[in-house]
């Protein structure tokens, strides 16, 4: 090897040149925030590139690198290391196939044991396996690679207790608080497990292209930018992914092309752009379809200061394109805040009122991090007032949902659209009374998996059903569902901040599904004639659309009869399962 001196450098001293080139770039971006991605795009330009040229010359001079002392364990770093640039670039962009690639890069070195050599003789080279596994974990989790969980889980597990055999004299209690997580998460996660993806899937739900919508609407809106937000105390999660903002963080995607059914090919892969990485199996089920829009941007935000929150919330306003909607969901636990002087004057500035309290009031907050701190981990309905400049799609899951009913007439030049959780949470009777709590929010469930939270809340597990009984649910939700999609696009009533959304599949999907939990709640024995226990949405939706009409009652009733729970609700005299629907309920489903 050459220098542009034309002198002679040692194989290995290049490589180590390289690495070290390699790291002091990674060490740049690895903190940096999900957020403000524009502003970095050139920091990961360089990072790839290097990593690229490192992973190449130590592949194309491998032997003489070996011999030079060069050790398994060292490969696989970068390779992990490339894996855990992948995944930073997918929760930057959610761009599917970077998550593709950091799953690759993370298998192979699995596969290829590459940290197993040597690693009872180093704690570091342990720990460093032990965070590996983890990355990975998290990876597969997000890709819904279940069997995958189960493995790394297990393995995580036994390299633990030899770990604490080797090491006597180590403390691993946080690698056994990260076992205790990954097995609550897995656990409360099973009951939305092994019916159809959460994912906006192609086989399932329809194409963009055949979603009817108003043609004459003066703007459409799309999603390009989420905000997910999710703390409560002793929540069930897994590192800082909850399992509220996982399930939304999935509603929010594509599912690449018939992944929930095609098996793998082999294929050659990269590391990026025209680099070659390790060579692996290429999962057909990840090919995304390309004649679809890119997934919405999200933000992942866990336990963030109310400034912070703020400051991401601001960002991705002023990143967001002129035909673009900012979603915006938070799920916390709601307490009463209290607004001082100055607070309280601008409160009531943009609420209308003429009257200014001397004290401080109090207000309905969504506590986002630990209380007693003066309200600095508090989000109030006045902080997203400035933000209504630009269109706002606003989920808040939260027993002070109602509050943010303030903002309604408030707004600085768009109009929001909010989609508010009951104030208080729904029975579970059956199943849910024997889960851990909290296990995740059954609105937020309703939103994501809607069919499996109608299930839980007349107390069917996933293990119970059969899956013929479960298609034909499914199959009369996709119709009710399509139904009202129709109602609202022809109805003169429609307010105009849901026409220019319900032209985006994500958007129109999460508000059918909210009319579907508003529909099931206000039916229902244990919370029927109980407002409380309702969502409610603003601006209010046509009567047409309404949970008593006959057509939503129908459509309930036949979904309760095909589970036997028709008696768990009550419908008004007179609605009644026709004889075409009630034959299509009672005649087997054909494999």
């Amino acid at each position: 090897m050459r220098n542009s001196n034309n002198t002679s450098v040692p194989v290995s001293e290049m490589y180590w040149s390289l690495v070290a080139k390699a790291d002091k770039k990674f060490s740049k971006i690895r903190d940096l925030p999900y957020y403000e991605r524009n502003r970095y795009d050139t920091y990961f330009s360089k990072v790839f590139k290097a990593y690229t040229q490192l992973w190449k010359f130590q592949q194309e001079n491998r032997q003489k690198l070996v011999e030079a002392g060069l050790k398994r364990w060292e490969i696989g770093d970068i390779a992990s290391r490339i894996g855990q640039l992948y995944f930073g670039q997918y929760m930057r962009t959610s761009d599917r196939s970077y998550l593709s690639e950091s799953y690759i890069f993370y298998e192979a070195v699995l596969t290829r044991e590459y940290f197993r050599d040597g690693f009872s003789q180093d704690l570091n080279l342990a720990i460093k396996q032990l965070r590996f596994l983890a990355r990975f974990l998290t990876v597969c989790l997000v890709m819904s690679r279940r069997e995958m969980v189960f493995q790394l889980v297990n393995q995580l597990k036994m390299l633990l207790d030899e770990c604490k055999r080797i090491f006597q004299e180590t403390d691993f209690r946080e690698w056994k608080v990260v076992v205790q997580e990954i097995g609550k998460f897995l656990k409360a996660d099973t009951g939305l497990m092994n019916f159809r993806p959460l994912r906006y899937s192609l086989v399932l739900d329809r194409h963009p292209d055949y979603i009817p919508h108003i043609a004459d609407a003066k703007r459409k809106l799309k999603l390009r930018e989420a905000i997910l937000c999710s703390y409560h105390p002793n929540e069930i999660k897994f590192s800082e992914l909850t399992l509220d903002t996982f399930r939304m963080l999935q509603c929010l995607e594509w599912e690449p092309s018939g992944s929930f059914y095609q098996s793998t090919g082999a294929a050659s892969g990269t590391v990026h752009k025209g680099a070659s990485g390790p060579s692996r199996i290429n999962y057909t089920q990840d090919i995304a379809d390309p004649t679809l829009p890119a997934n919405p941007r999200k933000a992942m935000l866990y336990r963030p200061s109310a400034t912070h929150f703020i400051a991401v919330l601001a960002t991705l306003c002023e990143e967001l394109p002129p035909d673009g909607v900012l979603l915006v969901y938070v799920s916390a636990s709601g307490s009463i805040g209290h607004l001082g002087n100055a607070d309280n004057n601008i409160l009531n500035s943009e609420l209308g009122y003429m009257q200014l309290e001397e004290a401080s009031t109090p207000t309905g907050c969504l506590q986002i991090g630990a209380r007693g701190d003066g309200g600095l981990n508090c989000i109030y309905p006045c902080d997203f007032i400035p933000f209504t400049r630009r269109p706002l799609f606003l989920i808040i899951d939260s027993s002070m949902s109602e509050s943010f009913k303030a903002i309604s007439g408030t707004e600085k030049g768009e109009r929001i659209a909010m989609l508010l959780s009951p104030t208080f949470s729904s029975p579970t009777p059956g199943l849910l009374d024997s889960i851990p709590q909290p296990s995740g929010s059954m609105f937020t469930s309703f939103l994501t998996a809607p069919l499996q939270a109608f299930l839980m809340l007349i107390g069917i597990s996933g293990s119970d059903i059969e899956m013929d009984l479960y298609n034909k649910g499914d199959k009369l939700l996709s119709s009710l569902l399509d139904h009202w999609g129709s109602v609202l696009i022809t109805s003169e009533g429609l307010d105009l901040v849901w026409v220019q959304v319900l032209s985006d599949p994500f958007l129109r999907r999460l508000l059918l599904r909210f009319m579907f939990c508003q529909t099931v709640l206000t039916l229902h024995a244990h919370t029927f004639n109980k407002k409380e226990y309702l969502p409610q949405c603003l601006p209010c939706l046509p009567k047409a659309v309404s949970p008593v009409t006959a057509a939503s009652q129908t459509a309930l009733l036949q979904i309760a009869s095909v589970f036997g729970a028709s008696n768990r609700f009550i419908f008004s005299e007179g609605i009644t399962i026709h004889g075409d629907a009630q034959t299509a309920i009672d005649e087997p489903i054909s494999t």
